[in-house]
C-alpha cells in the first residue's frame, strides 16, 4: 500500500519534470522561429547630417548586400539628418548612433569628450576618418542675373545671399572659413578678412539651421539670389532641376572633410560593434567610393579621383591646418564659440 502510494507521486513527478522540460523546449523554439522569421536581422543606426541623404541611401543598399554576402547575416540601416552640429548633440543627449557621419571633425570630437567615443577617432580610418570630401561653391539661378563670378560679387548691394547658419551647421562652418580664406589670400590682413566676411554675412537673407534648409529655402520657397552651400548639394540642385540652375565655383575655397566614426560605448552596449566597423571600413572601398563620386562628392581613392576627374573642376583648395587657420581647435575658440568672431560680426548669430 506504502509502495504505491509513493509510486504514485514518483510517477507525478516526472510528469511535471517532462512538462517543464517541455514547455523550456516549446519556447526555445518560439525564439528560434521569431529569429527565423527576421532573419536574425540586425539594425544599425547612422545619425548624419543635412547633405548625405541621396549618397546612403545609395550606400546602405550596397553595404546590406556585402555585409549579407560576407557574414550571412542581415542588417538594416536607419539614417537620421539633420544639421552637422545639431545632430552631434542629440547623440551626447542619448540618440542611440552606432556611427555618426558628420559634416566635421569637432562635432564628432564633442561626442568623444562626452565619453561615447574612444580618444583617437580620427586616426582609425584614411584621410582621417574623412571618406569623402567636398567644397564650397554658389548656386545661382538660370542665366545669373547677379552677375556673380567670385566671392567679391557676394558683396554687390543687390545679392541677396541664403546660407546656414555656422551656430547649428557644420556645413556652414565650411562656408564662413571658404570666405575667410578667399578673404586673407586677397587681403593679407586677419583686420580686412573680417570685414569682407562682416560685410558678407550682411548680405544673408535667410540663415537656416542646416545646409539641407538652406537649399529648401532657395530652391522651394525662391528666396535669395545665390545659395552658398557645398559642391555636393549645388550639382544635386542642378541634376533635380534641370536647366533651371547653374554652379559658380570661386578660384579659391576651402577643402571639406566631413567625418565619419563608430560611437564605441554605443555600438559596445548593442552588440553592434563589427558591424559598424565594417560599414565605416566600407566607405573607403572602390564601390563605395564610385557611389561618393556619382553623389557629388570628391572621393579620396586616387584611381576614383582619376575616373571622375571631369566631374570636379580644379581650384585652389585651403585645407583647415593651413596657417590662416591653425587646426580646429584653434578655429573653433576663435571663430565659432560664444563671444568669437562670427558671434561679433553676425550680432550675436
Amino acid at each position: 500500500m506504502h509502495w504505491q502510494k509513493y509510486n504514485w507521486w514518483w510517477r507525478l513527478g516526472l510528469v511535471l519534470v517532462l512538462l517543464s522540460a517541455y514547455g523550456v523546449l516549446y519556447q526555445w523554439r518560439l525564439a528560434q522561429a521569431g529569429a527565423n522569421s527576421t532573419g536574425a536581422t540586425v539594425t544599425l543606426t547612422n545619425v548624419s547630417y543635412d547633405s548625405t541623404r541621396e549618397f546612403y541611401q545609395a550606400y546602405d543598399r550596397v553595404f546590406t548586400k556585402y555585409w549579407q554576402h560576407k557574414s550571412g547575416k542581415k542588417v538594416t540601416v536607419a539614417v537620421s539628418n539633420g544639421g552637422s552640429g545639431k545632430q552631434a548633440n542629440t547623440v551626447i543627449d542619448g540618440n542611440q548612433a552606432d556611427v555618426v557621419t558628420l559634416a566635421l571633425a569637432p562635432d564628432i570630437t564633442s561626442i568623444q569628450k562626452a565619453g561615447l567615443l574612444n580618444k583617437g577617432w580620427q586616426q582609425r580610418y584614411p584621410a582621417n576618418s574623412a571618406p569623402y570630401t567636398s567644397t564650397v561653391v554658389f548656386l545661382v539661378r538660370k542665366g545669373n542675373p547677379q552677375q556673380i563670378s567670385g566671392w567679391a560679387d557676394l558683396l554687390k548691394a543687390t545679392v541677396k545671399i541664403v546660407t546656414a547658419s555656422p551656430k547649428t551647421s557644420g556645413g556652414a562652418r565650411w562656408n564662413y572659413l571658404a570666405a575667410w580664406a578667399y578673404a586673407i589670400k586677397r587681403y593679407h590682413s586677419p583686420k580686412k578678412a573680417r570685414q569682407f566676411v562682416k560685410a558678407m554675412y550682411q548680405n544673408v537673407t535667410v540663415l537656416d539651421s542646416g545646409a539641407r534648409d538652406a537649399t529648401t529655402t532657395f530652391v522651394e520657397n525662391g528666396q535669395g539670389n545665390v545659395l552658398v552651400t557645398w559642391e555636393n548639394e549645388a550639382k544635386l540642385v542642378c541634376q533635380q532641376h534641370p536647366g533651371k540652375y547653374q554652379i559658380i565655383t570661386p578660384s579659391i575655397s576651402i577643402k571639406a572633410e566631413p567625418s565619419v566614426a563608430v560611437v564605441d560605448s554605443v555600438a559596445a552596449q548593442r552588440g553592434t560593434t563589427k558591424v559598424a566597423r565594417a560599414y565605416i571600413k566600407y566607405l573607403y572601398s572602390l564601390k563605395a567610393q564610385r557611389l561618393a563620386a556619382q553623389n557629388f562628392y570628391r572621393p579620396t581613392d586616387q584611381s576614383v579621383v582619376h575616373a571622375y576627374r571631369k566631374d570636379f573642376p580644379k581650384l585652389q583648395l585651403v585645407t583647415i591646418d593651413d596657417p590662416m587657420f591653425g587646426g580646429w581647435a584653434k578655429t573653433e575658440k576663435k571663430h565659432f564659440a560664444t563671444g568669437g568672431i562670427f558671434d561679433q560680426i553676425y550680432g550675436g548669430g
